[in-house]
């Protein structure tokens, strides 16, 4: 093994010699945009509302003339017409006189505020009477309120969630322009590794970090490959890396990364490529490599499944997503603990107590990922901190 790095430097490599997976340009329709990476600001080229709207069902009235007004003494205003929803009003609205208009209708000129159909009554001679006073720009969304034209409403390197997409609508779009989606190999190796699929027989192990990373690469909006599983063998390992980079924007071997005389790893990417790290100072995950191969990551993770998760969020996420991961502050129900001289992860479950978040920690060992299924997200003990107290404030780094 090479020497070890620190957390720290082992982020930095990977940060300054990759940045990010940016992938060419490529046309989707809206309904596919969700999760999908935007490539340019989206810049408003109208505006929205495109004219005054109510918001409710109602009158459009001039606010000053129910000043005053209540249920023992109504303001009476003349009717004067009725907006059709779509349409453009043929009438406006004087002093003394109001117009019928649904909720999304356009304001007619002249109104400065509408009252809600309840506060109002009909009296059958062309008079309405209003019982509750309304102040001018009541129940109005006034033109260009929403979207002022020229405005940047979605920044380029922004993932899309399903408002953005309402937004991209809302303006006309039937399409956007968004980043391709990157393409990531993965394989497991080991002799004792089958399968989940199968059952184990003596020493046989189900594979569970396949299914993980690849569970992972898709929730960062890339495309999981998965190749078959390889065994301790440098040759058929290098047949399968080698494969893997032929198609695919970055590469990820679990298992087979530690020291030993079968750990081919970081024989494998050091032929391929140029090994960038061999040996982080993280608990867990020390095992964890990473090389450059003609600009492709390539990233031995170890065979624990916690372990290998964990490097991926801290390692591999920062290329996939754009950057901000959710985060949230909490304070620690219990001490943690730490003298190991390297960085520790710590698994933790977010709790609400007397209005407060508490971080209650989550034990288990790098292998048992069902220690996970009970986690939100983890904590980060710097290497130069002997733990954590009981109460102490941190940040929470999500799982989502």
């Amino acid at each position: 093994m090479l020497e070890v790095v620190s957390l720290e430097e082992a982020r930095a490599f990977v940060r300054e010699r990759f940045g990010s997976l940016q992938g060419d340009v490529e046309s989707v329709a809206l309904e596919a945009a969700a999760e999908r990476v935007i490539a340019d600001d989206l810049v408003a080229s109208e505006g929205v509302p495109p004219f005054d709207r109510s918001t409710v069902d109602g009158f459009a009235v001039v606010a000053s003339d129910t000043f005053g007004c209540s249920d023992a003494l109504p303001a009476l205003l003349e009717l004067v017409g009725e907006v059709q929803m779509g349409a453009e009003p043929d009438c406006a609205c004087a002093p003394g006189a109001c117009v019928r208009v649904p909720t999304g209708g356009q304001v007619p000129d002249g109104a400065d505020a509408v009252v809600m159909l309840e506060y109002c009554e009909e009296y059958g001679d062309g008079t309405i009477g209003v019982a509750r006073p309304v102040a001018p720009g009541e129940n109005i969304v006034y033109e260009n309120d929403d979207v002022k034209p020229g405005q940047v409403l979605v920044e380029a390197g922004t993932r899309l969630a399903p408002h953005h997409v309402g937004t991209l609508a809302s303006l006309g779009k039937t399409s956007c322009e968004v980043r391709k989606r990157a393409q990531v190999g993965i394989i497991s190796t080991g002799d004792e590794i089958i399968p989940a699929g199968e059952t184990p027989i003596a020493s046989q192990m189900r594979d569970v970090n396949a299914p993980v990373l690849a569970a992972a690469v898709e929730a960062c909006g890339a495309r999981a490959l998965r190749f078959p599983i390889v065994p301790d063998d440098y040759d058929a390992l290098h047949a399968a890396v080698d494969e893997a980079l032929a198609s695919c924007d970055m590469v990820l071997v679990s298992g087979g990364s530690s020291a030993g005389q079968k750990d081919n790893t970081a024989r494998v990417l050091s032929d391929v490529g140029e090994l960038l790290f061999h040996g982080v100072a993280v608990k867990p995950g020390k095992p964890t490599m990473c090389a450059d191969v003609g600009g492709v990551p390539a990233y031995g993770l170890p065979g624990h499944p916690v372990a290998a998760y964990f490097m991926f969020l801290e390692l591999v996420r920062p290329l996939l997503v754009p950057p901000g991961a959710a985060g949230a502050q909490a304070k620690l129900t219990e001490g943690i603990p730490s003298n190991h001289g390297r960085s520790e992860l710590v698994a933790v479950r977010l709790e609400q107590r007397d209005g407060e978040t508490r971080a209650v920690p989550v034990r288990g060992k790098s292998g048992l990922i069902s220690q996970l299924s009970m986690a939100d997200g983890y904590i980060e003990v710097p290497r130069n901190r002997e733990g954590f107290a009981v109460g102490a404030t941190v940040e929470v780094k999500l799982f989502r």
